[in-house]
């Protein structure tokens, strides 16, 4: 394909030459493109310099051999490289090794392989159609693989549109905190995303685009909440008991796939008082539509993700804003938070081949693996109560002079605003302009949760008072419930019971034992401490519960669950693999840990490990029947 030399010229100084070198080389197959002077110099910032770190002559050899190939070529000498050539590609780009095992996982994620691609066709179809439940990024998923393979499903989705935790976080200033071209799918259409990292509007809007062109909206039926769901031995199906606009009704599935993910429903304290305040009070999922804050006085309880969002926000609209912050969070600066894509580097990623690949690429590897190997705790580092290891103790300097820095005029913010706990000992957060908003004259941080509330104040647990106009609830959500609280009731019992309010286990994070033909996604196990994104675990179910149910046609069996023994070796590789990890350090109180002390949310392992346990389906690990 030959591109319009008038545009790529005006574009091509926009490029990041990380990913213009990669075209180059995929174009001509010229080795030269792989070696000294045309070597990237390594860049570890979230968001890398376009120039790579190489000297200005260089740079405009490299933009003038692409000018000059781009619009002269009509194709590619490497359209499809192999995994060996993939790896050195990748390891040239980012001038750091990357272990050959990544290769086949970003044949796939780059698009070179089409996810589901190696997936048996089915050689039979279920009598009814397979429910899923949720129609977020993970059912959309889901819906899509099935839509490949032919197989009948319907989606039951409680909203009045797609997108999940996107549709229904609404709040000010809700985005996404991983680059959006790594925080997107592998397949179908290029998206034309406005910055790097995505206000939730647009996240909204592209995952309802997706829901069209997968064809899966016309099989989601909106508005029906699941109130129970009850295992018939009988037929081997789950009955579903749901309401929706037309009233109550039940459904059959042969097959019950949970996509409601982790954060999906609102978690709020059981605080004195919290009933009796007479102004708006509601949880940050929760957004009232058209709420005026304008000259308000507002506090927010809580300062995690959502929170450090909203408060920059709406800071400079209300008249006072308080903050009860339990404990303060570590948020790593991200110079570029808010820019958005020049035109030129948009068509970059629109027109030039192998373009928008490449640069997906280097997103995804900043977000992913690289972090985890810090996150161990060493047991002969020497101050092991404030940082994990060496690197982990440069991080926490690095992150430590930065609120010094912010915070340098209020030395009482730079006590309440620094942790105690390691780096990544809690959910890390981007600052987006949360440190300039603490200096502001209408906000106060109160180092506090809340003890009470009455009709027109709140009172923190060291006794600081405000009387807010309006109180916004960032406390989080029920992350422990998942599957759960769908209310499923098993051969043997339900799965609450089972898994003991707030200990959730499952084999590969997706099949619980005594539950026949019920399948989860974003279940236990599966969430991301270390970086990557919620979009790749998303896919890694979806292609195994797709292959799954392939299987189980194509093999003839009626149901499925993982045995005990399956899952016990499961839970116990992932205790064992969190036993020296960061959630585990004595210091931090955070919610991947439950009552008992143990990690059950997030994984321990790298994103290409996930990926390949999620490969194929060893059926010894499953009661069959």
């Amino acid at each position: 394909m030959q591109l319009d030399r008038g545009q790529l010229e005006t574009a091509l100084p926009h490029a990041d030459l990380r990913v213009l070198l990669m075209v180059l080389f995929q174009y001509t197959g010229d080795e030269k493109w792989l070696q000294p002077p045309y070597q990237p110099r390594r860049n570890v910032r979230l968001i890398a310099d376009e120039d790579a770190g190489l000297a200005p002559e260089i740079q405009d050899e490299i933009r003038t051999a692409a000018l000059q190939v781009l619009s002269d070529s009509d194709a590619a000498r490497l359209p499809d490289p192999d995994e060996a050539t993939l790896n050195r590609m990748m390891t040239h780009s980012l001038s750091e090794q990357v272990p050959p095992e990544y290769a086949p996982m970003m044949r796939e994620q780059m698009g070179f392989q089409a996810l589901g691609s190696c997936i048996a066709k089915p050689q039979s179809k279920p009598q009814k159609p397979i429910v899923i439940i949720g129609a977020g990024c993970a059912g959309i998923a889901l819906g899509k693989l099935l839509n490949d393979l032919g197989l009948a499903y319907i989606i039951l989705e409680k909203n009045h549109g797609v997108g999940g935790t996107w549709w229904e976080n609404t709040y000010p200033g809700a985005g996404v905190d991983t680059p959006n071209h790594a925080y997107s799918y592998s397949f179908g259409k290029s998206h034309r995303w406005s910055r790097y990292f995505s206000p939730q509007s647009e996240i909204q809007d592209y995952l309802s685009d997706k829901a069209d062109e997968f064809n899966v909206r016309e099989n989601i039926r909106f508005g029906m909440h699941v109130d129970r769901v009850d295992w018939q031995a009988d037929s081997k199906s789950w009955e579903i008991s749901v309401h929706g606009p037309d009233g109550e009704s039940t459904l059959d599935a042969p097959i019950l796939v949970s996509a409601v993910g982790q954060i999906s429903l609102a978690k709020t304290p059981d605080i004195e008082g919290l009933k009796d305040f007479q102004g708006p009070l509601f949880h940050s999922s929760q957004w009232p539509e058209g709420l005026d804050l304008k000259g308000k006085k507002v506090a927010i309880v809580g300062t995690g993700a959502s929170s450090m969002q909203i408060a920059p926000s709406i800071a400079d609209e209300v008249a006072e804003l308080t903050i009860f912050q339990r404990s303060p969070q570590w948020a790593r600066p991200i110079p570029r938070y808010h820019e958005t894509l020049s035109a030129g580097a948009q068509y970059l990623l629109e027109h030039v081949p192998f373009y928008a690949a490449w640069f997906r690429f280097t997103m995804f590897w900043r977000y992913g693996d690289g972090l985890l190997p810090y996150l161990k705790m060493d047991p002969k580092w020497e101050h092991p109560e404030r940082s994990l290891n060496r690197i982990n103790e440069r991080h926490r300097l690095e992150m430590a002079d930065y609120i010094d820095e912010k915070l340098k005029t209020r030395p009482d913010l730079i006590a309440k605003a620094t942790p105690s706990y390691p780096p990544y000992g809690k959910r890390i957060l981007l600052d987006n302009g949360w440190y300039d908003t603490l200096l502001k004259p209408n906000v106060t941080l109160h180092s506090e949760g809340v003890a009470r509330f009455t009709e027109h104040q709140v009172t923190g647990d060291k006794g600081s008072v405000c009387s807010p106009d309006i109180v916004v609830m960032a406390t989080g959500f029920e992350v422990t419930k998942m599957a759960s609280r769908l209310n499923i009731t098993g051969p043997k019992g339900s799965l609450s019971e089972v898994w003991n309010g707030d200990d959730p286990q499952a084999y590969l994070g997706i099949s619980v034992p005594e539950f026949p033909n019920l399948f989860m996604m974003a279940g236990p196990t599966t969430g991301l401490g270390h970086g990557g994104s919620g979009i790749f675990i998303a896919e890694c179910h979806a292609h195994y519960i797709a292959n799954t149910i392939v299987t189980m046609l194509n093999e003839g069996i009626d149901q499925m669950a993982a045995t005990q023994q399956a899952q016990d070796a499961y839970m116990s590789a992932y205790n064992k693999g969190h036993a020296d990890m960061i959630w585990m350090h004595p210091g931090v109180t955070t919610y991947y840990r439950n009552s008992k002390g143990r990690v059950y949310s997030v994984m321990p392992w790298r994103l290409v490990d996930y990926w390949n346990m999620t490969r194929e389906v060893k059926l010894s690990d499953y009661e069959v029947g």
